[in-house]
């Protein structure tokens, strides 16, 4: 931050000037994020299980927290994995997700949505449900299983042996899920040559 102090403006790739916001929130993603690059509603529920776990916390904490995740409370709430009243916040648990949900259907699907509907999916109905949500988001996969291992890793660090076999369940099960997924055919791609 000594930079912003140290000369007259900071700017952004595009040459309009950089906000102090901004520079936070790039800040607070290295430190805590590294290489992954989740989406800002995944950060701000990443580091809030990593607080809270699936318990509920205070609305002025997890404000605070989403700003610097460069996300708010209310946008968190409108993708659906938080349930947000009364001056509380607490995440979805895997088994809270609505069952209907289809990855295709559902425009704002942050990393973390996708993962625990995963993982609902593979509880509730199996692999081949879990690979028809992955099928119908291909393009997410790295991503899904990259936070599926870090979350694994967090829970074990924290004693939440049943979280972290979740996680693990669905780690172990990935290639028959990414198998399944190509059974189904993936969202997006040609199937059939038109002639």
């Amino acid at each position: 931050m000594s930079v912003f102090s140290k000369y007259s403006a900071v700017l952004e790739a595009d040459g309009s000037p950089m906000t102090v916001h901004t520079a936070l929130t790039l800040i607070n993603k290295m430190l805590t994020e590294g290489a992954d690059d989740f989406d800002s509603d995944t950060r701000f529920c990443l580091a809030w299980f990593d607080e809270q776990g699936w318990v509920g916390g205070d609305f002025g904490q997890a404000d605070v927290l989403a700003r610097a995740k460069g996300t708010s409370v209310q946008a968190v709430a409108a993708s659906g994995v938080v349930k947000s009243g009364g001056g509380n916040v607490r995440l979805f648990k895997p088994a809270e997700y609505p069952t209907d949900w289809r990855p295709e259907n559902d425009n704002n699907t942050p990393i973390w949505e996708a993962l625990h509907q995963m993982i609902r999916a593979l509880q509730s109905s199996g692999e081949t449900l879990a690979g028809e949500f992955l099928a119908g988001m291909p393009a997410r996969a790295d991503q899904i299983r990259n936070l599926a291992y870090r979350l694994h890793t967090l829970c074990e660090r924290k004693g939440w042996a049943d979280d972290a076999r979740a996680y693990n369940e669905l780690i172990t099960s990935w290639v028959s899920i990414e198998a399944a997924s190509h059974v189904t055919g993936h969202f997006g791609s040609q199937t059939k040559f038109e002639i």
